[in-house]
């Protein structure tokens, strides 16, 4: 082991994780589009009904999942930026090594979050 190799996972490994990484890109643009879908019609239901006191309860709950699927937008829209950057990491071959440690994440870890940038160890670190 006299090469400076740095410790990465192997191209068939990452090519793995590539195949996962834009199927959960997929699954994740389409929730997105959901998500937009479901807040861009908020706006033109229950108009139908006179009852004012029906009405201001529709306006409340309606007020309220605006926010939620904005925010679910939001949040989506960040997984999807991480899990590009993800991709960018594996096109450097530079995935799955944590930033913190320089070691291996956890294959296990990895599959559950292909987007995590820290190891177990440098995230109990953190706390």
């Amino acid at each position: 082991m006299g090469q400076d190799l740095k410790i990465r996972y192997s191209d068939k490994d990452l090519a793995e994780f590539k195949v996962l990484i834009e199927e959960k890109i997929e699954k994740a643009k389409s929730h997105l589009e959901l998500l937009k879908s479901a807040y861009m019609n908020d706006g033109n239901n229950g108009t139908d009904d006179t009852s004012p006191t029906f009405k201001a309860f529709e306006e409340g709950s309606e007020t309220m999942s605006k926010e939620a699927n904005t925010q679910l937008a939001i949040r989506q829209e960040k997984f999807i930026r991480d899990l590009k950057n993800a991709l960018l990491r594996i096109e450097n071959k530079t995935y799955g090594i944590c930033r913190v440690t320089g070691k291996l994440i956890n294959k296990e870890r990895l599959k559950l979050v292909p987007h995590a940038t820290l190891s177990i160890e440098a995230k109990n670190m953190q706390k």
